[in-house]
């Protein structure tokens, strides 16, 4: 089996300090304390460096269209940087519950023993990390890979949300693998919601789907979840940019806010920054019938 080579491995490049927030009362998955305001979330000084980006993600609206509320138990893909995972675990922590999840990480082939040290030791450094931000005791942070979901996940779960990450999957042939595990996590009437980097209508297989650009066509991701017992319920043009040509050299990291990892000229940068974050499907599916 493959393993997606391009899976976050780090917990919260920002560190964990910049998810502090009051310690919930923990009881039963969920607290006592009251749900607090998606608005005061977004306001919160500990996002003083990400909001930058909300112009481009959007995530009041995108998690409105997910019909994200704060008493859901809520199920993160991936969160590498941590930037999703600061806004969903202080909304959903304190009267709801978040879980993180990644892929397997036996089976794959590593650059390196470290880089193999990292891809392993994701879970115990993500539970330790978010309950250090938290106020929270690392046991209680529920944090797994897919191919170890805990008995007590499964069918428990209201959203399932995957920022960005399709592609990854699709290079390191485990979509399919990841997919079976969210709808085993689902309630009956639970969704998925995903943000994806999107390739222009009609892009061919070779420059997009069999490429590491970072694009995929709508249409792919979609068939995707079909094909493992989903049906799209909607789609939002939330995370559009129209001025995102999606034809770059470099892919999708041409863009911000990786712009070419520090290759690209003063002028370059320049030229990406106006351009903006990419052009992004947003989609919201259910288990079919």
């Amino acid at each position: 089996m493959k393993f997606n080579s391009l899976a976050p491995l780090a917990l919260l490049a920002a560190g964990s300090a910049m998810l502090t927030v009051a310690a919930p009362a923990v009881a039963d998955g969920h607290s006592e304390t009251a749900a607090p305001a998606l608005s005061d979330v977004l306001a919160h000084e500990r996002r003083y460096d990400d909001r930058a980006r909300d112009q481009y993600r959007n995530p009041e609206e995108t998690l409105a269209f997910f019909g994200v509320e704060p008493t859901m138990t809520v199920a993160e893909y991936g969160p590498g940087g941590g930037w999703y995972t600061r806004v969903l675990a202080p909304y959903v922590m304190p009267a709801g519950s978040y879980i993180a999840f990644n892929g397997d990480s036996d089976g794959r082939a590593y650059r390196d023993r470290a880089q193999e040290a990292r891809a392993k030791g994701w879970t115990e450094r993500f539970k330790q990390g978010l309950a250090e931000g938290m106020g929270v005791e690392a046991e209680d942070v529920v944090a797994f890979e897919i191919d170890e979901m805990p008995e007590e996940v499964a069918g428990t779960v209201d959203r399932v949300l995957i920022f960005r990450s399709m592609h990854g999957l699709n290079i390191g042939n485990t979509a399919d693998e990841i997919i079976r595990g969210v709808r085993a996590m689902l309630k009956d009437d639970g969704m998925v919601g995903v943000v994806q980097h999107r390739a222009p209508e009609g892009a061919s297989w070779d420059n997009y789907v069999g490429s590491q650009r970072g694009y995929l066509p709508q249409e792919v991701v979609v068939k995707m979840f079909e094909v493992n017992g989903f049906e799209l319920v909607s789609s939002s043009e939330v995370n559009a940019n129209p001025n995102d040509t999606a034809d770059y050299e470099g892919g999708v990291w041409t863009l911000p806010p990786a712009l070419g990892f520090g290759r690209q000229s003063e002028e370059e940068m320049a030229k990406h920054r106006a351009i903006g974050e990419s052009d992004r499907m947003t989609l919201l599916f259910k288990k079919a019938n």
